[in-house]
């Protein structure tokens, strides 16, 4: 089994919880009887070695895939009777940028935020907040693999959804990239938000009383 070290919340306003999930995969098990809840105001990373099952875990949580015993609810309905309501209030970052190369910068963001509602945004502004000014009409295809990362990034300056869940968000951004988006979620869940994030590197900005760590271990042969 495994288990979540937790530090006290920052809100009693339960957003979403893991009700004892049990994932296998290829007749391993990752993790089993895994409980705990996400509230307005928190910051969650999830810990562990490769293949512990992080990413199954984000998955999960976001209803891509289904656990092998367990729930996961939004504001305590199981996600699946409140599909559309869960949708609004979730946005999904995964370990791939989901950047098309054949678009341009400020393209693949318009269509991101066409696509969920979001219709008049100032796509230079948003642009600039992740350091991507100069490069807006540039094919995706031609950027670096940072300037990917942070062209998928920039979903979250324009965002109504509550939950974040961020699969490796800092891969191939630098140190002060870093740091703009720990202050970014910091933000967020300031606002009555929260965060859901892996990652393998120690955060600088976020206080060691505002985060909680899931810790995820590779189950033994």
């Amino acid at each position: 089994m495994k288990e979540g070290s937790v530090s006290q919340p920052v809100s009693t306003n339960v957003l979403l919880t893991a009700d004892n999930l049990t994932c296998i995969r290829e007749e391993r098990v990752l993790f089993d009887e895994l409980s705990f809840s996400v509230n307005a105001g928190d910051i969650i990373q999830i810990e562990g070695p490769n293949g512990a099952g992080k990413t199954s875990l984000l998955r999960i949580l976001t209803g891509l895939s289904r656990p092998y015993d367990g729930r996961v609810c939004f504001q305590n309905q199981p996600i699946d009777q409140v599909s559309d309501e869960f949708r609004q209030a979730l946005l999904y970052l995964g370990h791939k940028a989901g950047v098309k190369p054949e678009l341009t910068a400020k393209k693949n963001l318009e269509v991101h935020l066409t696509l969920n509602g979001y219709e008049n945004a100032d796509l230079l502004a948003i642009l600039s907040e992740v350091n991507l000014s100069g490069f807006e009409d540039s094919l995706a295809g031609h950027l670096s693999a940072g300037q990917h990362r942070r062209t998928s990034l920039a979903r979250l300056w324009h965002t109504n959804a509550k939950i974040w869940i961020l699969d490796e968000p800092f891969t191939a951004i630098d140190k002060r990239g870093v740091e703009h988006l720990e202050n970014k979620f910091l933000k967020h869940a300031d606002q009555g938000g929260c965060v859901i994030l892996t990652s393998h590197q120690d955060l600088s900005v976020i206080p060691a009383e505002r985060l909680k760590t899931i810790r995820l271990d590779a189950q033994e042969d």
